[in-house]
């Protein structure tokens, strides 16, 4: 289970760094502000899962 766990915080890790990546590259471009906002949510919500699997971590340890 804490394998699993592990594969999935690192994944999501990744995934955030992408859409902060893909968000900063876009307002440098001078991207879309609707999509600007919608990568910003998603990084919000993918960080807000990397801390409840660390959470989940350390309570299971």
């Amino acid at each position: 289970m804490r394998d699993i766990l592990l594969i999935l915080l690192g994944v999501d890790m990744v995934a955030v760094v992408a859409v902060l990546l893909a968000g900063a590259v876009g307002m440098t471009q001078g991207a879309d502000p609707r999509r600007q906002n919608r990568l910003m949510r998603w990084r919000v919500g993918l960080q807000a899962v990397a801390v409840a699997l660390v959470v989940i971590l350390l309570v299971t340890a």
